[in-house]
Formats: structure tokens, sequence, C-alpha cells
């Protein structure tokens, strides 16, 4: 019933071309005095009835789960759930997610694309670009005067091989110690002036493509440089894709949505406030705007839904032991198991005595008191008598139990260093004996009837009309 319920109340896909605001829009059921028109239904129901989605329902069968809705909505309203601070801050949060980008045209971001461009274009200079790849000998710093010379003898000795002939990319990749371009061959990629330190910078764009440089010195060591290419920055529309989402990635469109709410707070001279102004937009656009109108009363709704239904079934159930226990105690025929499952645990100690201390510990407790049992008894200081693995184990599930419960003949069992001795304790049941061995399902199924009560109480007290003749006009209409 929850998927059902989040299905009706959270899905957020656009409808507009479903659902232009209708010059006629009548009544097609009155729910809790309330009225509900054609198009709020309409919007709904072709939501939920995509040709994506497994169950379609049709029209007449759609109306008894949006009614149930509509009624868990009302009685939410009763329980005046939507006057909370912490409802009215996560509805907020949730309209504003569609408000706030209205704020945000593709011509504002557009012209921050521009200043970006234009920056990086002054910031490059009229030098442009350069694609150059190097050779370093290294010069550690506090270098003895023999370091240094060594330095200097191999790199004029690559010098030479490479005036000799000697490929640059080959030879960088056997000899550079700059060790994340000489994996590349030398290559630094494009760069522009003031990316590198001066004395490599002058000698870099020194140089025409094709040239190479003589060995000179930089504060790291001796260098060689070929350059490859040179160019300016090509025109704006070459990168304005990737430099939108450079901005769409750094969260700009959000700046820009604050700076522009924040002006706007200002010019009012503390009259108005960002909050207000995302309720007051929603509201005008929700006055002209079917899809935003449904779309933000569905957050609305399904919000106070989510938390009624939390309350009233979900949690409760979920939490009360003692009817989950009755359930299951009326119900027992309900949960089978197809094979045994063993409960209990797999255990590894240091102590052949160990062995029979742990099963002396817990023979007497509770299964769900097993745990702080062991954990008090046998790993309360720095030495850890104990590993255990506790559980409703089927067939499969710990090789241990397969060899030792079920009798697997093959089962590998993987020895755990420290703790040379293997044991298991518990017991086999061929089908569960307490609503905690099948707890998942004895929830699911008392949520289930939770929720068939809950609803017949709805029905009661809240009037439901449906006007049948609107009904059949859903989606066949003008």
């Amino acid at each position: 019933m929850k998927k059902i319920i989040i299905t009706l109340s959270l899905a957020v896909m656009p409808y507009a071309a479903l659902l232009s605001q209708p010059k006629e829009d009548p009544i097609v059921m009155t729910i809790a005095g309330t009225p509900v028109p054609r198009s709020e239904f309409e919007y709904s129901y072709n939501k939920n009835n995509t040709d994506g989605v497994i169950d379609k329902k049709t029209v007449e069968e759609y109306v008894d789960l949006f009614v149930n809705y509509k009624l868990k909505v009302q009685a939410a309203l009763d329980a005046r759930l939507d006057t909370t601070q912490a409802f009215k801050t996560e509805f907020a949060q949730y309209r504003d997610q569609q408000i706030r980008p209205t704020y945000v045209t593709d011509d504002d971001m557009l012209a921050e694309a521009h200043k970006v461009y234009d920056q990086t274009k002054q910031n490059i200079g009229p030098d442009g670009l350069v694609m150059a790849g190097h050779i370093l000998m290294l010069i550690p710093q506090k270098a003895t005067e023999a370091q240094q010379q060594e330095a200097k003898r191999r790199i004029d000795s690559v010098y030479t091989a490479l005036k000799a002939g000697a490929d640059f990319e080959a030879l960088a990749k056997q000899v550079s110690q700059d060790p994340g371009s000489a994996q590349r061959g030398g290559m630094l990629g494009w760069f522009s002036r003031h990316q590198m330190v001066k004395e490599f910078e002058d000698a870099a764009f020194a140089l025409q493509p094709g040239e190479m440089s003589k060995p000179f010195m930089s504060p790291f060591g001796w260098h060689i440089i070929l350059m490859k290419e040179r160019k300016q920055l090509e025109p704006f529309d070459f990168h304005k894709e990737n430099i939108l989402k450079f901005l769409e990635q750094r969260g700009v469109r959000n700046s820009l949505i604050d700076r522009k709410l924040n002006a706007m707070v200002e010019a009012s001279s503390g009259a108005q406030t960002k909050e207000n102004l995302l309720k007051e937009r929603a509201d005008s656009m929700s006055a002209v705007d079917a899809d935003m109108r449904y779309l933000i009363k569905e957050y609305h709704d399904g919000l106070l839904l989510y938390e009624i239904s939390n309350r009233t079934v979900w949690d409760k159930a979920a939490k009360d032991e003692e009817a989950l226990a009755q359930y299951f105690k009326k119900n027992k025929k309900k949960y089978k198991w197809e094979e045994p499952r063993f409960k209990g645990m797999a255990y590894h100690v240091k102590e052949q005595a160990d062995v029979k201390a742990v099963a002396n510990c817990v023979k007497k407790l509770k299964f769900e008191d097993w745990n702080s049992a062991l954990k008090t008894t046998f790993n309360n200081d720095s030495v850890l008598r104990i590993r255990v693995e506790k559980g409703l184990f089927k067939k499969g599930d710990n090789p241990l139990i397969d060899r030792e419960v079920f009798k697997v003949k093959d089962a590998k069992v993987d020895s755990v260093k420290g703790y040379p001795i293997d044991a298991t304790y518990g017991k086999l049941l061929k089908k569960p004996q307490d609503y905690t061995d099948v707890r998942a399902l004895v929830t699911a199924d008392l949520q289930d009837e939770m929720e068939r009560v809950w609803v017949s109480e709805l029905r009661k007290k809240y009037a439901v009309v449906i006007n049948k003749e609107i009904l059949t006009t859903i989606n066949k209409h003008e």
C-alpha cells in the first residue's frame, strides 16, 4: 500500500500536453466537503497510468485509489499536521525546487558564460596558447656541486642526442624526471602565460611550432622544450557548451537565483523576504499554470499523506511488538518456508573450553539478547575470545552451518585466523515459531490490515459524492 501512496502523491513528471487549463472544469467528485475539479482528477490519473506503468487502471478502478488518497489527506489536515514547522519547512523546500529555477533564464546563463569566456581570453592575453613538451633533469634543493654538474652533463647529452635526430617523445619517456609528463612523452598540454614559472614561460613562448630550445634552467632543474603548436583562443561558440556545463556543475545557476532574490529583498527595503517572494511566485504561477498548481499540490498533500500514514499505520505497526505477536499467532498458517531454517549462530573460538561456555552463556536467554550477553562475557576487554555470526540461516547462507547443521558434504569452511575452533549453536526450524522469524512479512501484513481498517473508518467518517456523468468524460472532452 505504501508504494501506491507514494506513486499517487509524489510523482513529478510534467503533463502540460495532457492538461491545458480547460474553459469549463466541472466537479467530478466531492470528498469530505471539498470539490475536486475534473482537471485535477485527470492530472492524477494520467500521471499514474502512463504507458510504462505495469498495473494500469481504468478510470473506474482509479477512483477508489484517488478517493482513499484524498480521505487520508483530509485526516492529516484535521490533525493539523500542516501547521507544524517541520511540515512547513519540508513543503517549502519541495515547492521551491520547482519555483527557484524560474528566476533564471537561458539568457542569464549565457551572459555568465560570456563573462567566463571574456575573462579567460583576457587572462590568456595576446600571446595565446601553446602546446609543448619538455625533458627535465631535476636538481634537488641544496644540491651539491657534483649533483649540479651531473644534471648539466645529462641534459647536454640528451640535447646532443636530440640534435642528432633522436625521437623527443621516446627520449622523454626514457629519461625525463618529470613523472607527470614523462609517461606522455613529455607533453604538457595547452597552457598560457602565467601558468608556468617565468624561466619556463619565457623559453616556451620564444619558440615557434617545431622549434626546440637549448637546455635552460628553472627553479626545478634543467629543461629542453619542444614546441608542438600555438594558437589563439577559439571563438565563444566553440566553447559555449562546455562553459555552460561547467557553470551548471559549479552551481552558478543557484548563485544567480540567490543574487536575484537578495536584490529583490533589498529593493523592497525590508518589506519582503525570500520566503515570501517564493511563495508569491508559486501562487502567481499556479494561478495560470495547471501543471504547476497540481504539482505543488501533490508535494503538499504527499507530505501530509506520508506523515499521517506513518503515524497511523506504517511506523505504528512496525513498532507494536504485542500487535505483531498477536497477528502472527492468529495467522500462523500463512507463514511457511519451503526449506528449514537454522536459528542460531556460527562461532569461532580460541580454546575448546569456550565452545561449551558460549552455549551455556545463551541457552536460557531470548534470541535477541544473545549478542549483548556474548559481548559482555567474551569480548568485554582488549582480548577478543570469540568471533560470531548470528541469525536465521537457510542452506547456502553460511558454510559452517551448511557443514554442521545441514550436513552439506562439500561445504568449504574457511578458517578464521587466530580462532581455530569452529562451532554452531541453535535449533533447526521447519516452520517459523515466532513472529520475529518472519518479522518483515508479518509487519507488512499487519500494515495492510491496519490500512484496510483505517480506510473503512475514513469512508464512514467523511462523505464522498461521485458525479458519474462527469466521470465518463475523463480524457474525452475538448
